[in-house]
Parts: structure tokens; sequence; C-alpha cells
């Protein structure tokens, strides 16, 4: 476990931290509406993040994934033909995004808010090694006024380090008090719709 100010200082994170981070258990002392999380697996599309960094408003996130031969989705997509869904790759940029929105002092519960363009030009095979995704944080706002926080930014997806995606302008927030932290019961927060 990390202390919040420890976890606010790394700049790297191995695959167990991670794991930890998605079950709520990585930081010890976490403030009041820290709840942000990374999708389990076998839903969490990045095993490290090997460089973070802030610059203001700006930052940096990148995470690499290994590639395994029994990966769930090879199994359906497509049977007789093995690809990686390419919105996988686009779920793997979001979550390195509300990641960051966590790294840099957010509060709230992540949720992907969109993207721009999204260009695929290669595939992820069930014989490559690593992808590496790559995300530039064009701006970050923690908009603690409004109770959310926004990360803007500009992707590039490598399998072994061929560049195969590009995603512009994806975007994700923070917001609080939106988790359904009780589910399975029915409770106010057990329905969607639309964010306020």
């Amino acid at each position: 476990m990390l202390t919040f100010e420890q976890f606010r200082g790394r700049v790297s994170f191995s695959h167990e931290e991670l794991l930890a981070h998605a079950h709520g258990t990585l930081v010890s002392d976490a403030p009041e509406g820290f709840v942000s999380r990374l999708p389990a697996p076998p839903m969490l599309m990045v095993d490290r993040i090997v460089e973070l960094e802030s610059r203001g408003a700006k930052g940096r996130i990148v995470g690499e994934r290994d590639v395994r031969l029994d990966d769930w989705f090879f199994q359906c997509h497509f049977l007789g033909d093995p690809v990686q869904p390419g919105c996988l790759g686009v779920d793997g940029v979001w979550q390195l995004l509300g990641f960051y929105c966590g790294w840099a002092g957010a509060m709230g519960t992540g949720r992907a808010l969109g993207c721009g363009e999204v260009e695929f030009s290669g595939q992820i095979r069930p014989r490559d090694s690593v992808v590496r995704t790559e995300v530039d944080v064009r701006r970050f706002a923690d908009l603690r006024a409004k109770n959310a926080a926004l990360a803007i930014g500009d992707a590039t997806v490598l399998v072994d380090g061929a560049p195969i995606y590009t995603v512009k302008q994806a975007r994700v927030g923070l917001f609080q008090n939106i988790r359904y932290a009780d589910y399975p019961a029915a409770s106010d927060l057990s329905r969607g719709g639309r964010l306020a």
C-alpha cells in the first residue's frame, strides 16, 4: 500500500499496484472522495504505467499491456481470425486518462466522455508482444467547485513499436456523488442516464 502522498509522487506503477487500484486498496489513507478506480480484469487494458508526469495543466501518461495468446477477446473476435477489438485500445486511452486524473489529485468517479477523431492503421494479433499507449494530456482541470475534473488527451497506440491507432481529443471526467457502491442493491444510483 501507498500513502496518498506517495501515490501522487510516483511516476510508474506495477501490474500488482494497478490491480490494487482497481480494487480500491492501493492507497492506505485515501482522502474522502478519492474513489476513482481502474476496471478490473478482464477489462483492464494496461499491465503497468511506465511514465507519468505533470506540467501544470498538461502532462503525459504511458502504459503498457502484454499481449496474451489466450486473451478473452481473441476467443470470440473473430472465430478463425483473432484480432483485438479497436474499441479496447480506445478504452485503454480512457483508462489511462482516468488514472491520470486521480494521480493529479482529483476526487470522484471516472467516466469516459468521448473522443474526437480515431484512426486505425493496424491491428493487434495473438502473437504480438506489447501494446504501448502514449497519452499526451493536453488539458487537465480540477473543477472542485463543480464537483468534477476533466482530462483531455491525444494518444498513440503502438504494438511492438509500430504505431497502429491514433486517438484525438479523448476526454475523461471524474464526478463526485455518482458512485454505485452498494451494487447490486436497488438504490438512488442503481440506474444510469444522463450525467448532470
